[in-house]
């Protein structure tokens, strides 16, 4: 079992910083693609950020490219996402997930879901005009 805990989620302006942290334990070395999503209310979940960990391939939504940074460290199991220039629309329930992927279009399986097995709860993040 694998267990994700996230945090750094707060309230900022527009135009402002945050990190966000993903924690992970347990059996982790099952996955190798992660990544990071986020809810608005009303609004179906979306992928922003994903990660092939073993080659530290990152890829983005076109939405947060430039401004959100994926990393990872892999001695304290913790993925990071420094998101930058902070938008109203960035705001959301931020949840990361472990899962696996495969071939070109990993990261395919990742923003679509289907390839991710264990999930966060989340951490909120709202941005104010």
């Amino acid at each position: 079992q694998v267990e994700l805990v996230e945090s750094g989620g707060g309230s900022v302006q527009a135009g402002g910083s945050l990190r966000l942290s993903c924690v992970a334990s347990g059996n982790v070395y099952s996955s190798n693609v992660m990544g990071w999503f986020r809810q608005a209310g009303g609004k179906e979940r979306e992928g922003v950020a994903a990660i092939f960990t073993g080659g530290y391939i990152t890829h983005y939504a076109d939405s947060v490219k430039g401004r959100f940074t994926l990393s990872q460290d892999n001695v304290k199991n913790t993925y990071y996402l420094e998101m930058n220039s902070l938008k109203p629309e960035d705001t959301g329930l931020y949840s990361c997930a472990l899962g696996r992927g495969y071939g070109a279009d990993w990261w395919k399986s990742v923003f679509g879901g289907h390839g991710m097995g264990y999930w966060g709860k989340g951490t909120l993040v709202t941005i104010s005009s």
